[in-house]
């Protein structure tokens, strides 16, 4: 075992991390992203016919889309990290293992088992997960709680997002292999929950703030 262990250095920043049993990735990373990107396009198609024949606006359909996806992943991609904290020695080529080995390389606080991270991705993968496919649920229902649903949910993104760069930088911000994965994985994988959440917490907020508007409005006509 040891020998086995020995024959296998790990690619992570720092060098000296500890992860007896490690196995290299099997799939390469124009795999492992053709995957995903595959992933996306289906689900994009899915949900964007079946949002059609609903009759729902683009902008519902592209948010039906997004809680989709977003869902998905924080349930089944960031789930399986939570709750398979040796994914490193899988040396079965199983995808879930392999993205966690590939995007590692960005942001080794994830093979690493950091304890900031494991929470974060935790609340995430149990509440904003399920939370996201209920949004689904919601838009597709015209549910009278969609938008502040959506508000929590897109706040709830933005500040474990916030966590997780902000401890990164108290500890250092040197958990990449090099700058390519540091912009790429740490950055540009991590953009989108940055950028979207924001559009649609603004947008929210106003379709919130208009609907108390007017029935303020309504309840000063009533009472005149």
């Amino acid at each position: 075992m040891a020998g086995s262990q020995a024959s296998h250095p790990h690619p992570y920043v720092p060098r000296d991390l500890h992860l007896p049993g490690y196995v290299p990735c099997f799939l390469s990373q124009s795999n492992i992203l053709s995957v995903f990107a595959s992933f996306t396009v289906i689900l994009f198609s899915l949900t964007w016919i079946f949002s059609g024949r609903l009759k729902k606006t683009k902008v519902d359909r592209l948010l039906i889309f997004w809680w989709a996806f977003t869902g998905l992943t924080h349930i089944v991609l960031e789930g399986y990290f939570v709750f398979a904290p040796e994914f490193f020695k899988d040396n079965t080529g199983f995808y879930l293992a392999e993205v966690w080995k590939e995007y590692s390389k960005g942001d080794s606080r994830y093979v690493g088992r950091d304890a900031g991270v494991v929470t974060v991705e935790g609340l995430t993968a149990v509440l904003e997960g399920p939370a996201s496919l209920l949004a689904v649920y919601a838009i597709t229902t015209g549910k009278s709680y969609s938008y502040i649903l959506q508000f929590a949910i897109s706040l709830g993104q933005l500040y474990g997002t916030a966590v997780y760069y902000i401890t990164a930088i108290l500890e250092g911000d040197n958990f990449s292999t090099n700058s390519f994965y540091y912009y790429a994985y740490y950055i540009g994988a991590n953009f989108s929950w940055i950028v979207i959440p924001s559009i649609i917490s603004i947008r929210c907020w106003r379709k919130i703030s208009a609907a108390f508007q007017v029935q303020s409005q309504t309840k000063k006509h009533k009472s005149r």
